[in-house]
């Protein structure tokens, strides 16, 4: 039976005649790290500093002893770091260049001194470009002359840390008459729920002549087939077999999968894996609106709810399993069912999709190429067929891999950034991507399909980046314009956009210790990689709110608040116009390290107020206020299995929380639909001091009549939703500065009424960012927030703090943005704001004084027909009581985009819930975990909400 032992222990690492220990897997930075030879290249401006170490070369040492028992030794490095040459008792065994892939080598009989040499990136990817010639790229780094992670050598988001090293475990194996050189399963389901398996077998073997057998077995069912020469297939049916869904569709069943190599009858080597039965296409169809791009999975359409992922860690090798799983259970937890992991870098280690395939998160995998020209030539022309083949096969047995797709930008960038013209005839990729890419996956995995890049319109008869053909990047937006451009197009996918927000306050205060925290100080604008990024926040905040100028906490706040809003602003929109529109990936799920990003979670872990708007924007049922044409409409969207029906009640109310009229509207929406509801013309905000809240009960499962609209289902593509691509004008979506929210309310089972949601108001800049772990939407400098004037201890084992919230909101003296914050999602295209929440709350129209009233569960949205800084807001009034675990608000009067900053409670702490919005008489209460002195003068300090102009 084949053995292999770990090679993990002894290592050293060399460099001009100095040596320390170090870690296999591991990286020369973390070893000099551990040594404390370098300080965290993480803090300050560390990173600037240690440019040297990615320019040396390096030597990692150890002692191979001998062995002996079986008639094959072979040295396995499961990954290396990236150009390295391996020598064993002075004998050269190989060398590489490519990160991506695993390697070999016969060591039979050997022994001594194991050494790997690792050559600069940098040394190797100019000695490329010199024999090669120029290709242009987004960045000035070299990263596409070889086959290595390209955010090593930095992003817009990441810092320029070029590792070397060993980077993935290293083993000695130890065989006898033949191994399983690799298996390549295709799962299918045939009719009425036949799952097959067709095991693909290749072995090695040490005697050529010896008789082998194969046995195989899945789900209770066996298989056995002789082998002849190197390879066989061996094929199981398994009958009745349950399906692997993506989460909310159903479960995600598991099938184990073994294989043994059998020689006499005794087992040689053993094959385990995991599977999952589904299936998976792309339909591509052209229709009326130009070419869909949209998933289906066991035969069901799906709307996207996707993230992109960067490495979660610049030193990859540092990211365990429980890592993974953590980072992408908060993507679930937020609602996502998409993965993209995005192609600047790498093919992920199996924990990854192991716990996709577990959570029924689908994954959508670049291959690494990323944002530049690439040749085509030797030596990467044959790196790249290596590497695709031996991932494509790697990855294969995971039923949450749905899509392989060629690139990021590179095609695009091609047509548009000037390329063209530089290349002069020049290879760049495109060979990989409409050639090699496909052709290999096409042989080696036909299950799933096969994009050229994204963004693509799936051929050169349109514009790469066209919103009416396959998947669009959005960046327009974020680059030029203001979040309300998002509704001046239906894209038929989108597959990046953001917005740019700070980290958490205690992410920026570990990292940049003893400094003065400033929007432009030293170490915030080092932790911004951003081309011009401080300028764009400030221009993206000036179209909203006043720039606060000095005041570092509103600063914060309010840029994690309009990261919010404009993601919301996007979501909602296009959510909205599903079939049409099939998908959105925002860009990003998480960080590398802590940094000025687009990120819903900062490098420490912490999820910033855009991480809890998320779960909000990708619940299964959204109701947001948009316009169509020169209505005033709510859409009812639908993701839910089951219909759903019930009352919408519309409230048009003042922000002194009059009730001006009402009424109650039955709907209904099919499942997996959209339906609009138009606004009656009565209940239509008018002025600065209205607005409208709706909020929609529903049974999900009973019939009722349907309110005015029309139902989109994912099967027709018809309806109301605009051509893909319109332009605003086009577009049913008018109002340009108009915003969504959506506040997701539920009962907490203590008694209290809850109010979940997710506002972007005006908050701390300063520090506003929580401790790691801490919800950084929940997070408040004490002047941004509301100030209690006074606590008393109410004798029921509850700290009360009683007073009048003061402001964070407003930028330079501008009111606060009107439907900003986990309510103000969308905004629209005209000067108008709304939002909507998804919680249940108290009834709306208790004044100060009265008892706060439940109403039912359910789902809502407020729309202010105009900009905040219009909006004559009141001045927040509300009580807060704290209890272990918990801190619960009451408000007396409207209190816009109240957010606690957990992580000023305790770095450890965190809230369950981001920014809310509250009626009169409504109350919300917060879970914080991890604040052990519950103490409500800190509660006080950490609360803020919007407040008038001043």
């Amino acid at each position: 039976m084949l053995q292999a032992t770990p090679l993990t222990e002894g290592w050293m690492l060399r460099h001009e005649g100095g040596e320390l220990p170090a870690v296999v897997p591991g990286c020369v930075h973390t070893d000099l790290l551990a040594a404390g030879a370098i300080p965290d290249p993480f803090l300050g401006r560390n990173e600037t500093d240690l440019a040297w170490v990615g320019r040396r070369d390096w030597t990692y040492e150890t002692e191979l002893p001998p062995v002996d028992g079986h008639e094959q030794t072979d040295l396995v490095f499961d990954g290396l770091d990236t150009v390295a040459e391996i020598h064993l008792d002075g004998r050269l065994l190989g060398r590489t260049r490519n990160m991506h892939r695993s390697y070999r080598f016969d060591v039979t009989g050997m022994s001594g001194r194991l050494t790997v040499r690792f050559v600069s990136a940098y040394a190797e990817a100019e000695a490329v470009r010199g024999k090669l010639g120029e290709r242009p790229a987004a960045y000035a780094e070299p990263y596409q002359y070889l086959r290595k992670m390209a955010c090593s050598f930095g992003w817009d988001w990441g810092p320029t840390l070029v590792t070397a090293g060993i980077w993935r475990p290293v083993r000695i194996e130890r065989w006898s008459t033949a191994r399983i050189a690799r298996v390549r399963p295709l799962v299918t389901v045939g009719e009425q729920g036949l799952g097959v398996v067709e095991l693909a077998v290749e072995v090695e073997r040490a005697r050529v002549e010896a008789p082998l057998r194969i046995e195989a077995s899945v789900g209770g069912v066996r298989a056995i087939a002789s082998l002849d020469g190197t390879e066989g297939v061996v094929r199981l049916e398994v009958p009745d077999v349950r399906l692997w869904w993506p989460r909310g569709y159903g479960e995600q069943p598991l099938y184990d999968v073994e294989l043994t190599l059998m020689h006499e009858g005794r087992p040689l080597d053993v094959w385990r894996r995991r599977v999952g039965f589904r299936t998976v296409e792309l339909d591509r169809s052209a229709d009326a609106h130009g070419t869909g791009f949209t998933l289906v999975v066991n035969g069901e359409r799906l709307f996207a709810r996707g993230v992109n992922w960067i490495p979660d860690d610049v030193f990859p090798s540092r990211i365990t399993r429980e890592r993974y799983r953590e980072r992408l259970g908060q993507a679930a937890d937020a609602g996502v069912d998409l993965v993209r992991i995005w192609g600047g870098g790498i093919y992920e280690s199996e924990d990854f999709y192991d716990a996709c395939d577990e959570l029924g998160l689908l994954v959508w995998q670049d291959f690494p190429f990323a944002c530049a020209a690439y040749p085509e030539e030797q030596p990467l022309r044959g790196e790249v067929e290596a590497e695709a083949r031996e991932n494509v096969v790697r990855l294969m047995p995971h039923p949450s891999l749905v899509l392989w797709n060629g690139n990021n930008e590179n095609l695009w960038g091609f047509r548009d950034w000037g390329w063209e013209a530089r290349l002069a005839g020049d290879s760049w990729g495109e060979g990989y991507y409409l050639g090699v890419l496909p052709r290999v996956v096409a042989e080696l995995d036909p299950t799933r399909p096969y994009t050229a890049g994204s963004p693509w319109s799936g051929s050169w008869e349109h514009h790469p980046n066209d919103p009416a053909h396959g998947t669009h990047h959005s960046w327009e937006v974020w680059n030029r314009e203001d979040y309300a451009e998002y509704r001046g197009e239906v894209p038929r996918f989108v597959a990046e956009f953001g917005w740019q927000a700070p980290p958490a306050y205690a992410t920026l205060a570990r990292a940049l210790p003893g400094e003065v925290l400033a929007a432009d100080s030293p170490g915030v604008l080092h932790h911004q990689k951003a081309d011009d990024g401080n300028g764009k926040l400030r221009r993206g905040l000036e179209r909203h709110f006043a720039f606060p100028e000095g005041d570092f906490d509103r600063w914060h706040y309010l840029m994690q608040v309009n990261q919010a809003r404009a993601v919301a602003a996007g979501i909602e929109h296009w959510r909205s116009h599903w079939p049409v529109c099939a998908g959105t990936v925002v860009w990003q799920l998480n960080d590398c390290w802590p940094v000025t990003s687009w990120a819903a979670i900062d490098g420490d872990g912490r999820e910033k107020p855009l991480y809890h708007e998320l779960r909000r924007l990708y619940a299964d049922r959204l109701l947001t206020v948009q316009m169509r044409g020169r209505r005033l409409v709510l859409a009812g969207v639908n993701q839910a299995g089951e219909p759903w029906a019930g009352v919408l009640r519309l409230r048009r109310m003042s922000v002194d929380g009059e009730v001006i009229d009402e009424t109650e509207l039955n709907f209904r929406a099919a499942r997996r639909t959209v339906t609009d509801v138009t606004v009656p013309p009565e209940l239509v905000p008018v002025g600065p001091k209205e607005f409208l809240v709706a909020d929609a009960g529903g049974d999900g499962g009973v019939d009722r009549n349907t309110a005015a609209g029309t139902g989109r289902g994912s099967a027709t593509g018809t309806g109301a939703s605009p051509e893909a691509g319109a332009s605003p004008d086009a577009s049913p979506d008018a109002s340009p500065d108009a915003s969504t929210s959506l506040d997701a309310s539920v009962g907490t089972g203590t008694g209290v009424d809850t109010a979940v949601g997710r506002g972007h108001g005006s908050g701390t800049e300063a520090g506003a960012a929580p401790e790691a772990g801490a919800s950084p939407e929940a997070g408040a400098s004490p002047e941004a927030g509301a100030s209690l004037d006074a606590s008393v201890s109410t004798g029921t084992g509850v700290d009360t703090a009683v007073g009048r919230g003061h402001g964070s909101g407003t930028e330079a003296g501008a009111a606060p943005e009107a439907g900003a914050g986990s309510e103000a999602g969308a905004s629209t295209s005209g000067d108008a704001s709304t939002g909507t929440d998804t919680a249940a709350g108290t009834e709306a129209g208790a004044g100060p004084g009265r008892d706060a009233r439940a109403r039912p569960d359910g789902v809502r949205a407020v729309y202010f027909p105009l900009a905040d800084r219009e909006i004559p807001y009141p001045r927040p009034e509300f009580d807060v009581t704290v209890a272990p675990g918990a801190v619960t608000v009451t408000a007396h009067t409207l209190v816009r985009d109240l957010l606690l900053q957990a992580d000023r409670l305790d770095p450890a702490a965190r809230a369950d819930r981001g920014l809310v919005t509250l009626l009169p008489g409504e109350r919300v209460t917060i879970g914080v975990s991890g604040w052990k002195t519950p103490d409500p003068d800190a509660a006080r300090s950490a609360l803020y909400c919007l407040e008038p102009s001043r």
